[in-house]
């Protein structure tokens, strides 16, 4: 991802513990848009941090990576500033993107019973094992 440094953001995507394929993919969406420039990029502790010049791009490239890969998205705001024209309050998105550590077709552990993951979306359908009964699950309840 080319940087433009010390330009301004209205965004950050925080990708974590992306595959090579998955920072490959958000790179052409970036790249595809070009109205749109990666202000800076930043390694954390596992995964990084792309500083982007639009949120509604933001918003559109989260939903382009959960359809293509199956990962959690949650979006948060922060106050930046105020308009002095406009007398609007300013804000910066962040998309946080967490890829899961199982995929379509593993057996994981949930509450104690054995689920087999049957497909991935926004959230996670799943099958229990022992009892056949079909489950919706949230990203967030299953372990990681």
């Amino acid at each position: 991802m080319d940087e433009k440094p010390n330009q301004y953001f209205e965004g950050t995507i925080q990708l974590r513990n992306p595959s090579d394929e998955i920072i490959e993919a958000a790179a052409s969406e970036i790249e595809k848009t070009p109205s749109l420039f990666v202000a800076k990029t930043k390694k954390v502790t596992n995964g990084i941090d792309v500083y982007i010049s639009s949120q509604r791009a933001l918003r559109s490239l989260g939903n382009k990576l959960q359809k293509r890969f199956a990962c959690e998205i949650t979006f948060s705001k922060k106050l930046f500033s105020k308009n002095n024209l406009t007398c609007k309050e300013v804000y910066r998105v962040n998309m946080l993107v967490r890829i899961p550590s199982f995929k379509k077709g593993d057996v994981i552990r949930y509450k104690g019973e054995d689920v087999k993951i049957l497909g991935m979306s926004k959230k996670i359908l799943a099958k229990n094992l022992e009892t056949g009964k079909k489950l919706t699950l949230n990203y967030r309840d299953v372990p990681r």
